[in-house]
C-alpha cells in the first residue's frame, strides 16, 4: 500500500509517519519509508543521529541512475535525459517492487533498524543554500514521483511517504499516487486550512483522504475538528510521553508506547489496508498519463527538446499482474 502523510508545517506529520512506520515494522511488514519533505526530519524521527541522517544518499542527486534503470528497454524513451518526473512506464520499463533488491535501492535506500524490524529509508535530500534562486524543490521530489510511477506494491507491503508541508504536493501529480492520504491536522483554524485545500484539489481524482487529529487535548478539540472535517476525521492523537522522549533523542522501546497511541496506529493501518480492495490500476495509469501530458505541454517538451507525449504507451496498464513478467 502506498501511504502519504501530509499537513501544514508543525502539525506533527513527520512524527506520526515515523510512528506508523515503527508500527508496521514491529508487525513484521516490509516497509519502504521515503522523506519527501523540504525539511528532512524523518531519519532522526526514526532514531538516526545527526551524522547518520546527513550521510543518507539523496535521491535527487542520483536521478540519472534512477532514470537509466527505470527506462529499461522501453522503445518509446530514446534516452534517459528525456525522462521527466511524470514519465509513465510502458512495455520494456523496469518496475520497482517493495521486497526486491535493485540498483535504485542499492544507490538510494539505507536500512534502518527499529525495535521490531528493519525498514528501507530513502530521502530526496535537503534543499540547500546552493539551490536558492536556481532550483525548485519539486525537481528533487521528482525522483520520488518517478519511482512511485514505476512501483508495483501488493497487499501487506507498504511505502510510506512523509510529504512536503502544505499544499505543495499539488504542483505535480504525486498527490494521486497513493492508496491512502493521511492529513495530520491540529485543532486550530490553520490546522484545518490545509485540509480544505487538499479536499478541493483532490476532489476530481478519487484521492482517499482521512484526517488524523493531532495534539488533541479534550472533547472540545475533537468537536472542533469534527465540525470542520466531518466524517473525514478518522482518529485523534493526544499527548504522548513516548513521543516526547523520542523528540529529545531518547526513544524508549517501541513496545512501551502508550495504549491510546497504539490503538490509533491500529486504526490507521486498518484504514489503509481497506483501500486495497478499491484499487483501480486503469484509473491510476490514466492519471499518470494525464499529468505527464500536462507537464510535457507546460514545460517538459521545451526543456528536453522532445515530444514527451510519444513516451506514453497506449496499451500499457500498470498492475500487480506485471510483477512476474516485466
Amino acid at each position: 500500500m502506498k501511504i502519504a502523510f501530509v499537513g501544514k508545517g508543525g502539525s506533527g506529520k513527520t512524527t506520526l509517519s515515523s510512528l506508523f512506520i515503527r508500527h508496521l515494522a514491529a508487525a513484521g511488514a516490509p516497509v519502504i519509508a521515503i522523506d519527501a519533505d523540504i525539511n528532512q526530519h524523518l531519519g532522526p524521527a526514526l532514531g538516526l543521529d545527526e551524522d547518520e541522517a546527513a550521510a543518507l544518499p539523496a535521491m535527487g542527486e542520483r536521478l540519472p541512475l534512477i532514470k537509466d534503470y527505470l527506462r529499461g528497454t522501453n522503445p518509446r524513451i530514446a534516452c534517459p535525459e528525456t525522462m521527466i518526473k511524470t514519465t509513465p512506464p510502458g512495455e520494456g520499463s523496469r518496475l520497482l517492487r517493495v521486497r526486491e533488491d535493485n540498483p535504485v535501492y542499492d544507490a538510494c535506500a539505507r536500512p534502518v533498524d527499529l525495535d521490531g524490524g528493519t525498514v528501507r529509508l530513502m530521502v530526496t535530500g535537503p534543499f540547500t543554500d546552493a539551490d536558492l534562486g536556481v532550483a525548485c524543490y519539486h525537481s528533487k521530489t521528482g525522483a520520488v514521483e518517478l519511482c512511485l510511477n514505476h512501483l508495483v506494491d501488493g497487499r501487506d507491503e507498504y511505502v510510506v511517504v512523509d510529504m512536503t508541508a502544505g499544499s505543495d504536493s499539488f504542483a505535480s501529480g504525486m498527490f494521486t499516487r497513493f492508496d491512502m492520504t493521511f492529513l495530520v491536522a491540529e485543532p486550530t483554524r490553520k490546522g484545518v486550512s490545509v485540509y480544505r485545500q487538499y479536499k478541493e484539489y483532490a476532489r476530481d481524482y478519487g484521492v482517499i483522504l482521512r484526517v488524523v487529529g493531532n495534539k488533541v487535548q479534550g472533547r472540545d478539540d475533537i468537536d472542533f475538528l469534527r465540525a470542520h472535517v466531518s466524517d473525514d476525521l478518522l482518529v485523534t492523537v493526544g499527548h504522548s510521553d513516548w513521543v516526547r522522549s523520542m523528540e529529545k533523542g531518547r526513544p524508549p522501546r517501541f513496545e512501551s508506547l502508550e495504549d491510546a497511541s497504539r490503538r490509533s496506529l491500529h486504526v490507521l493501518r486498518a484504514a489503509a489496508d481497506a483501500t486495497y480492495e478499491l484499487r483501480d490500476w486503469e484509473r491510476y495509469t490514466r492519471q499518470m498519463v494525464h499529468f505527464h501530458r500536462k507537464n510535457a505541454t507546460s514545460w517538459g517538451n521545451e526543456r528536453t527538446g522532445a515530444d514527451l507525449a510519444a513516451q506514453i504507451d497506449p496499451g500499457f496498464v500498470l498492475s500487480e499482474a506485471l510483477t512476474a513478467a516485466v
